[in-house]
């Protein structure tokens, strides 16, 4: 298993308010954790630093090798609503902290297994044989337009409220995350991101520049590749080769 990650402020914003984070496990396991962050001044910082902080350590403390799959989806569900308890409290108890949150997407790769629980707009995507897909659903107000009908896939990239997030750790006091599982093959690459790359480009580009690069550089590659179509977000970058 090789993990490489990559994230950057972008070209307009002050500061960079992802994180992303990865890490060998016991077993040949790896976890990773990308986090889009929300809020004034530093509050978006804070909401996805302490996500980050509190998950990586609850799934390094509880992971152990022969683990059981229910084990596994029952830590990373945990991981996340304790996270978003942590945060809600903060930004509940402290005025300049009012309001923050951020997204989560996090994967446990193990025995040819990915775990995936996502929160918010940062995404995983799956690629195999050449092609890529998207495995997480964002939860944002144009994604409910476009599985009403009422507006098209096209349209939901230019919608004015294609930004408008419907579900963050520590915007509510209780939060379901999504929750998926596949399996994988050797060869195949998991990509988690945050909206600062799907955002600003499409993923045929996203698929080729994976496929057609070695995975060392990839994240690289795709970072450079956001700021070239604009880069007017933070943009991170998480790839995993099984």
């Amino acid at each position: 298993m090789k993990c490489f990650a990559k994230t950057d402020i972008g070209l307009v914003r002050s500061e960079n308010q992802d994180r992303v984070w990865t890490s060998q496990l016991e077993d040949g396991a790896a976890a990773v954790i990308v986090c889009d962050g929300m809020g004034g001044e530093n509050a978006g910082s804070v909401a996805s630093q302490m996500t980050i902080d509190f998950m990586s350590d609850r799934i390094q403390k509880g992971f152990r090798s022969n683990i059981s799959r229910n084990y596994i989806r029952n830590l990373l569900i945990t991981s996340v609503t304790a996270a978003n308890s942590l945060v809600y409290d903060k930004a509940t108890s402290e005025i300049d902290k009012s309001g923050m949150g951020t997204t989560c997407v996090a994967a446990v790769i193990y025995n040819n297994r990915a775990y995936i629980i996502n929160v918010g707009d940062s995404r995983a995507y799956h690629l195999y044989d050449d092609v890529m897909q998207q495995i997480t659903k964002d939860h944002t107000y144009v994604r409910r337009l476009v599985e009403r009908g009422e507006i098209t896939e096209e349209e939901s990239r230019v919608h004015p409220d294609r930004n408008r997030i419907t579900r963050a750790v520590g915007a509510e006091k209780n939060i379901t995350p999504d929750y998926f599982e596949i399996d994988l093959e050797e060869g195949n690459i998991l990509l988690l991101c945050s909206d600062g790359l799907h955002s600003y480009g499409e993923d045929e580009d996203i698929a080729e520049i994976i496929v057609n690069n070695p995975i060392g550089k990839v994240s690289e590659l795709l970072v450079d590749y956001a700021l070239a179509n604009g880069g007017r977000d933070n943009v991170s970058v998480a790839v995993v080769l099984v």
